[in-house]
């Protein structure tokens, strides 16, 4: 017996009116788009394309009432997962802000608090330790961190887990090492976990 040949396809159906359609879909995401991208604009660099950068990040941590080395700062640059201390590009807003839902001041200000709640997550912990370390890197084959911005990020990271302020202590006062590579930085975490 031979089965009758059907093709299944799937309808989004507007919630308000139920008729079929795309271009709701579209027009939605285009609508957001467009919030978010106006969000953009108001912190975006004018003489830098596509790009916010140190003036329009301060601008934007005045915004929201946060200092700029605050650890929430970093953790949405996690978020956005830029590239370059200091900037975030269009394309990284955009995506970032639609991960998390924001599209304007007042809903990235309430979305911190969850940023950091992310954090109890230990694979999220460990994503965002490693960021942290690679964001830091400001030179194209930069491979590790001067001992003084390692202990700052350390700190900011960390913060008064146990044995981090011993490390940074012993860090500051030893005349041997002069930078921290990414499997020190590694291992300092795996430390803290298990010890």
């Amino acid at each position: 017996m031979r089965r009758s040949s059907t093709r299944r396809t799937w309808v989004l159906l507007h919630p308000a009116t139920g008729v079929a359609g795309a271009a709701t879909v579209n027009k939605a995401t285009a609508k957001e788009q467009e919030k978010i991208d106006g969000f953009f604009n108001q912190y975006a660099d004018k003489a830098e394309d596509h790009c916010i950068g140190p003036e329009g990040i301060e601008a934007l941590c005045e915004d929201l009432g946060v200092p700029p080395t605050d650890v929430r700062i970093l953790l949405l640059a996690w978020k956005l997962q830029a590239a370059r201390q200091g900037y975030f590009s269009l394309e990284e807003w955009r995506k970032g802000l639609k991960s998390m839902r924001v599209d304007s001041l007042d809903k990235l200000r309430k979305a911190l608090p969850s940023l950091q709640q992310e954090m109890v997550s230990p694979y999220n912990f460990k994503d965002f330790y490693t960021f942290s370390f690679k964001y830091c890197l400001t030179e194209p084959r930069q491979k590790t961190l001067d001992l003084e911005t390692a202990c700052q990020m350390l700190s900011l990271v960390l913060g008064s887990r146990p044995h981090v302020a011993s490390f940074l202590r012993f860090l500051q006062e030893q005349s041997e090492y002069k930078a921290m590579n990414l499997d020190q930085w590694s291992a300092f975490l795996r430390f803290c976990d298990e010890v």
